[in-house]
């Protein structure tokens, strides 16, 4: 768990397939980056492209998924010097992410943070994930 301004917070990172169910979660807390974990979600998997929002815009993650041979489908960052180019009709299946996101918000124990523990709250989150995936 994180601390911020607000108190307690976690950040649950996913990867999903293209029909919008989940492979891997990560946890951070919550005034982390996103990009710490970003190598960590797709590392091992083979696919065409990525598609991402800007918080995953770092030229260093970015230069890595292209050395992997995936396409690049994330918008670059408001104040980058150089501006890249992206597909903006694909960047728009973005919201299989956030449909899973909404998905797992319907379970109560998941939304609350009842777990203090991010082992239990992770173990929780891959429970979720199955149930999703057998739907």
């Amino acid at each position: 768990m994180g601390r911020s301004r607000g108190g307690l917070s976690t950040k649950i990172h996913v990867t999903v397939d293209s029909l919008g169910n989940p492979l891997r979660f990560r946890l951070s807390a919550g005034q982390r980056h996103d990009i710490t974990q970003a190598q960590h979600l797709v590392d091992g998997f083979v696919s065409e492209r990525v598609i991402a929002d800007r918080g995953y815009a770092a030229q260093d993650f970015v230069d890595w998924l292209l050395q992997q041979g995936m396409q690049v489908v994330i918008p670059p960052h408001q104040l980058a010097k150089q501006r890249r180019g992206y597909d903006t009709w694909l960047y728009r299946e973005r919201h299989l992410v956030e449909c899973f996101i909404n998905k797992i918000k319907h379970f109560r124990r998941i939304f609350s943070r009842f777990e203090k523990l991010d082992c239990s709250y992770l173990g929780f989150l891959h429970f979720i994930g199955t149930l999703i995936w057998l739907r």
